[in-house]
């Protein structure tokens, strides 16, 4: 039985297992190196420099030029994608056939493609095996899913409200803030967050998309801008009611922003304390601009007619009732004695 000797690994061999144990995490800055050593031998000899500064972590190589490169490529690929979003938008806000809606909704959808576009070209550039890191990619993706779900839950309620068209820039809605306050205000922006809405006091509200798809919304300029505004007005009972409110409807005609069709209608709402109680109705068409300032000037009006006419506009009266008991003559007679003495 004879033995065979093993074999003395040679010199070559060892250089190939020392290239396998040794692994380049991004393989494309060896192109790019042999790209630019061929070019021009200067370069070459400076990034061969670059390439030598190498910190060897386990298995795994990276040298100067490799961090270099991993930068170079991810400022490209930011700026180009920033660069094609600007573009996109232009050339999106220059096409007469879409509506501001349809414009904003394709501005959304192109500025993600383009940016996924970007992210891939610039991994493969660089050469990344993403097979490599598909355990730590999972968890960090998990990690990420959990940490961002409000974020890409408000990114597609945008995306939603922007292609059914039930909120977009430019509607008036009612709002009611974290103190129970309701107010109104012009959305000037969708947002991949949040809408914006701005109201007439500029206070600008910033809205989760989210919350506008769950939550009930009162859109003043859904279907239609119009607006109606109704205007309180208390008369004397002694006044003369067919006359009285002849006055509010000329009083109304006469505010410039008080559309004359629907034409403005006047109503008997109840019978007050001291008072007729009338609700004068108007409408509107732009309610971005105060609905406050029409019911002030209506009033205003009403006011300058019933003088005018002889409109009393009544103010609070009682009716005092006193019983007669002995108390009560009693503070009669102690009333009188001191009246008596004071004279």
């Amino acid at each position: 039985m004879s033995v065979v000797p093993s074999p003395t690994p040679t010199p070559a061999a060892t250089e190939t297992v020392a290239a396998v144990v040794v692994k380049q995490p991004v393989t494309g800055a060896d192109g790019i190196k042999e790209a630019v050593s061929a070019k021009s031998g200067a370069a070459g000899d400076i990034v061969d420099t670059l390439d030598k500064l190498a910190l060897q972590v386990g298995h795994t190589r990276i040298s100067v030029w490799d961090v270099a490169v991993v930068v170079f490529v991810l400022v490209f690929a930011v700026f180009s994608a920033w660069t094609l979003s600007r573009l996109s938008s232009r050339m999106l806000g220059r096409m007469k056939r879409l509506d501001v809606t349809q414009k904003l909704l394709a501005e959304k959808l192109a500025s993600l493609v383009i940016w996924a576009i970007c992210i891939l070209v610039g991994i493969d550039v660089l050469g990344i095996d993403l097979t490599a890191l598909a355990v730590f990619s999972g968890a960090f993706g998990l990690a990420i899913g959990f940490g961002l779900q409000k974020t890409f839950g408000n990114l597609i309620a945008g995306i939603i409200l922007l292609m059914d068209k039930s909120i977009k820039p430019g509607d008036v809605i009612a709002i009611t803030d974290q103190a129970g306050n309701s107010t109104f205000g012009q959305i000037r922006r969708i947002g991949i967050r949040a809408v914006s809405l701005t109201t007439r006091d500029q206070k600008e509200y910033l809205i989760p998309n989210e919350n506008l798809m769950v939550n009930q919304v009162e859109n003043w300029s859904y279907s239609s801008k119009n607006v109606r505004i109704q205007v309180p007005i208390g008369i004397a009972y002694q006044s003369d009611i067919e006359k009285a409110e002849a006055l509010m409807l000329e009083a109304a005609r006469t505010v410039p922003r008080v559309l004359a069709a629907p034409p403005p209608t006047v109503w008997l709402d109840t019978y007050g304390e001291s008072w007729l109680i009338f609700n004068v109705n108007v409408w509107i068409t732009d309610p971005e601009e105060g609905v406050g300032n029409v019911r002030s000037d209506v009033l205003k009006a009403a006011w300058a007619l019933f003088k005018a006419n002889g409109i009393v506009v009544p103010f609070p009266q009682r009716d005092l009732n006193l019983q007669d008991n002995a108390a009560f003559r009693q503070l009669l007679e102690a009333m009188r004695g001191k009246a008596g003495a004071s004279d």
